[in-house]
């Protein structure tokens, strides 16, 4: 059996057009349809119906829906910015380093040879900046406290791994509520960033082992994974969990992902697992 999830402005009306299951409401805007529709014949009925409305899907067995592991990208998933687009508008060179960053999310350069040059550029920058930069300019999107916190309540491990830096992971994570993170670390010293990065550098293959590290501790498979981000260096985790989500995602994301949000908040992924409103936790 399949389950067809419908987030969003007119997901109840979309269900009652679409016609292929018994339906239960999830919570505001949220729909559960079940059906024993042929996964290619409903995801082109749900498409054609949906057209153009702001309203977000998921298609999926209906088992093994409710995941027991969530890695999840940091910046402009969880949180609201490029964290190192923002440290380069404190050290005057944002233009040039958001320019690099738009590419490589695109997954036209490198990420590691894109990392090094943008961090390159910060050499010099006060650490002090990065405080600043976080108190002033790093917010939680909306849900995700939501998303977080309800699935470590029902017993998920949830873990967030970025291609970013340790000094905003460790601060985010707490207060989402990960249990744990992952990301690179800035060099400093005389209280100023040296324009390097430690080695080993965490892009794509290293969010791919994070996945597969986690699964195989808890005695898992990446089948019962929920990988969320929106950059090429996501891709490959979004490919091999159980559940990939493309969030307000570049086009190379978007089109392999199992699953997009481009309307709605994070708490949507909850919906798709299935859950509902009531027993969401913040």
């Amino acid at each position: 059996m399949l389950a067809i999830t419908l987030v969003g402005q007119g997901a109840e009306t979309v269900a009652r057009a679409l016609d292929l299951g018994p339906s239960v409401l999830l919570g505001p805007n949220a729909v559960d349809l079940s059906t024993d529709v042929a996964l290619a014949d409903a995801k082109a009925r749900v498409a054609e119906i949906i057209g153009e409305q702001a309203i977000d899907f998921a298609l999926q067995p209906i088992e093994n829906r409710r995941k027991r592991l969530l890695i999840a990208d940091m910046d402009s998933t969880i949180i609201n910015v490029e964290c190192l687009d923002e440290l380069a508008d404190f050290a005057g060179v944002k233009a040039q380093v958001s320019e690099i960053t738009e590419r490589a999310m695109r997954g036209e350069l490198a990420f590691e040879g894109a990392l090094r040059e943008r961090v390159g550029m910060l050499k010099g920058l006060s650490v002090d900046a990065l405080r600043s930069c976080y108190e002033q300019r790093v917010q939680l999107n909306p849900g995700a406290r939501t998303m977080v916190m309800t699935m470590a309540q029902h017993g998920a491990r949830c873990a967030l791994v970025s291609g970013g830096f340790t000094f905003f992971t460790s601060r985010v994570a707490q207060a989402a509520g990960f249990h744990l993170n992952r990301a690179n670390t800035l060099i400093e010293r005389d209280g100023a960033l040296t324009g390097e990065v430690a080695d080993p550098i965490l892009g794509k293959e290293a969010k791919l082992a994070a996945l597969r590290e986690e699964t195989a501790a808890l005695g898992l498979t990446p089948a019962d994974a929920l990988a969320v981000g929106d950059g090429a260096n996501d891709l490959a985790m979004i490919e091999a969990a159980g559940l990939g989500v493309a969030y307000r995602a570049k086009p190379i994301v978007a089109a392999q992902a199992d699953a997009k949000v481009d309307h709605t908040d994070l708490t949507t992924l909850l919906y798709f697992q299935g859950y509902k409103a009531e027993e969401f936790v913040s």
